[in-house]
């Protein structure tokens, strides 16, 4: 089968006014992934006592494992999924339904970001799309691409006013405690729409709590091992404080939970 690709010239400003996105592709499934520039960040909450006024029931080692905050490299331009997985591109890719039916029993079911995924369900999707796609390769990102991408630009807890989140993200506050249909808030600086909120997002990464203390400066990785993945970015189900870039969380890879999705970064072979 021929794979047809289209590229479409976008060009998206950060915060700041320098870094910029380039061109967004598109696969034969219609999953579009927008160029993030390679570029350098500081990874980490730097702004904790925010934090913990945002929220003050969080308890001092509730941050620990956001700090200290550091200095981080991104070598290479990257292809991020521009929305999270869709159940319809699931659906077209592994052809199953998983998870409970009133997720996918709605008229938008295929709009809606898959949900109800363990980290294996992500990897496997993964590995199937390699298999069907001789265009790109696929992947997670790694938990700093993945924070670099949510941050496009920003220093603060949030690339946007606390006052404003409602606009990006779905949440709590404006969700109806459900999963919603993708790129419906704005997006962000990149063209990344939903890294905040409507389900959390898996990344490659094992989690360790004081990885950031030892990590490399350039292109960093999680450790060889562990006992849960990373998830970043929060949920339709979060309260506001648990949807920043900084925010950390992570869970055995064989968990499902219906709050938690993914997306992927494209590759051209």
């Amino acid at each position: 089968m021929n794979i047809c690709c289209s590229f479409l010239a976008v060009t998206v400003l950060c915060l700041a006014g320098q870094l910029q996105a380039g061109d967004v592709i598109e696969n034969r499934f219609g999953m579009r992934f927008v160029k993030i520039p390679a570029g350098e960040f500081t990874m980490g909450t730097v702004a904790v006592e925010s934090a913990r006024m945002e929220f003050p029931e969080l308890k001092p080692d509730d941050v620990l494992d956001e700090t200290p905050a550091h200095p981080v490299t991104i070598s290479r331009d990257f292809y991020l999924g521009t929305t999270e997985v869709t159940q319809g591109v699931w659906y077209r890719v592994m052809e199953n339904r998983p998870g409970p039916e009133h997720l996918w029993d709605v008229a938008n079911w295929q709009q809606r970001p898959m949900a109800s995924s363990s980290w294996y369900m992500a990897a496997r999707f993964v590995e199937e799309l390699n298999t069907l796609d001789e265009d790109f390769h696929y992947r997670l990102p790694s938990e700093a691409e993945w924070e670099y991408a949510a941050r496009a630009g920003s220093t603060g807890l949030r690339p946007m006013p606390v006052e404003q989140l409602e606009e990006y993200a779905w949440f709590i506050n404006n969700s109806g405690d459900k999963p919603q249909v993708v790129a419906t808030r704005k997006p962000n600086a990149f063209g990344v729409y939903d890294m905040l909120g409507n389900v959390w997002e898996w990344v490659d990464d094992w989690y360790g709590v004081d990885r950031y203390a030892q990590a490399p400066a350039i292109d960093p990785a999680g450790p060889a091992g562990g006992f849960a993945k990373v998830r970043r970015g929060g949920s339709y189900h979060c309260p506001l404080h648990l949807l920043r870039p900084g925010y950390r969380a992570a869970n055995k890879p064989n968990v499902v939970y219906e709050v938690n999705g993914f997306r992927v970064i494209a590759e051209p072979r």
